[in-house]
């Protein structure tokens, strides 16, 4: 898929990752960006830098993705790439004596943002794409929803939830012509990952925002279903499935790790 000329949509673009993503696709020739975002101020300040359009939207309700996707179509025309790309932190704890014992919040939470989020938009899209012919989705996940996160298994469970639900659509819809990427990356250099304790892929090195947009646009234009920024991730899994034992417990030294190192 090539961004030149059509109306994309991407969300939680006011900063971080989307906001690369705008701008990116903005450079790209994008017929009209629509920066959508909780933080209507910031999503308006990126909208006006690229010629673009914001909308206030918070994510985790399905009133507001339905609210964007049909203003603008009313407003600008047909969305062609619908990025559903907020997200949240928070909730890392790698000193937890007990990963069933966070409270329910941060569970709901993380599972209407990371998980529902990306069901609403598939919900009022999906008739829409069919109806003219294709369509794509970019959703932005990450290297925890194909690996796993030490320190949060809220993050960690939805965002492997999150996974599933792409496979399926891109399974259920390749009919209709209807597309799905998954952008899994490790750690990038956003507000989000400084909020958190340095976890096992530290190592591997953080990308900006702006070179992990880069990497979009070059696996939209190959329709890739799995976008990795960083490659080693791929390595990563074909170890884990080769044998699971020894990944978990290569994960559990990792854990022990960080719990003598933040216990300190």
């Amino acid at each position: 898929m090539q961004v030149t000329g059509n109306i994309v949509v991407v969300t939680g673009g006011a900063r971080g990752i989307g906001r690369a993503l705008c701008e990116a696709f903005a450079k790209a020739g994008a017929a009209k960006v629509i920066v959508a975002d909780l933080d209507e101020a910031g999503a308006k300040a990126v909208a006006d830098a690229i010629g673009g359009a914001a909308f206030k939207c918070d994510v985790s309700l399905e009133a507001d993705i339905r609210h964007v996707i049909e203003e603008t179509e009313r407003q600008f025309g047909p969305i062609a790439l619908f990025c559903s790309n907020a997200g949240i932190g928070g909730g890392f704890d790698p000193l937890s004596v007990n990963v069933g014992g966070t409270s329910d919040e941060p569970w709901a939470r993380s599972w209407a943002i990371h998980v529902m989020a990306h069901v609403y938009a598939a919900r009022y899209l999906i008739p829409r794409y069919k109806a003219r012919g294709g369509g794509y989705f970019l959703n932005t996940i990450s290297a925890a929803g194909l690996l796993s996160q030490v320190g949060s298994a809220p993050y960690s469970t939805t965002k492997h939830a999150a996974v599933g639900f792409a496979e399926n659509l891109a399974i259920s819809h390749k009919a209709d012509n209807i597309r799905i990427s998954i952008l899994c990356p490790q750690g990038v250099d956003t507000d989000m990952l400084r909020a958190i304790p340095k976890g096992p892929q530290s190592g591997d090195g953080d990308l900006s925002a702006e070179q992990v947009a880069q990497d979009v646009l070059k696996g939209l234009a190959e329709e890739s279903f799995l976008i990795l920024p960083h490659p080693q991730v791929l390595g990563y899994m074909r170890k884990k499935t080769e044998n699971y034992d020894r990944w978990l417990g290569g994960m559990a030294k990792i854990q022990a790790k960080m719990r003598e190192e933040f216990g300190k």
